[in-house]
């Protein structure tokens, strides 16, 4: 698994229609203020993000929203497989686990199917999907103990 293979699998993705990607950015602020409400819920946050880093998980996930807003708007796979990377990175850096990932894009689409209609969500749901899919191979590539 390398760079190039998420790129080609991303680029399988389809774009969102507009109608969904204008949805998901007029809710965006709600969307991801949820997301950490519910995520400062779990009792194992501070395992998964590392002490002290509340502050830095409600900045991923409102640059999340954003970064995804842009992508459901003008689809660009290497942009999206760089900046995850890039993202993984400077989390991982900072004591983010490997399982924040997966529990906060799954918390992602639990929001997501309660906010949008079912319309925007279908659409949205592959792209959220498939970095969930992928998040093993993100992880692995970013990971420090890899020389990466």
């Amino acid at each position: 698994m390398n760079k190039e293979y998420l790129q080609n699998s991303a680029r399988k993705l389809k774009q969102a229609e507009p109608s969904a990607a204008v949805e998901y950015y007029n809710l965006s602020d709600r969307l991801s203020a949820e997301v950490s409400r519910l995520m400062l819920l779990r009792s194992d946050i501070s395992d998964l993000i590392g002490n002290e880093n509340l502050e830095m998980m409600k900045d991923n996930h409102a640059n999340h929203a954003r970064f995804i807003s842009a992508q459901l708007q003008n689809f660009n796979p290497e942009v999206l497989v760089n900046t995850l990377l890039w993202v993984f990175r400077a989390y991982r850096s900072r004591g983010f686990k490997e399982n924040y990932w997966a529990a906060q894009l799954n918390c992602w689409v639990t929001v997501l199917k309660k906010e949008l209609t079912e319309k925007s969500f279908e659409e949205i749901l592959p792209l959220y999907n498939w970095m969930i899919v992928n998040t093993p191979h993100l992880s692995s590539l970013t990971d420090p103990k890899n020389g990466n």
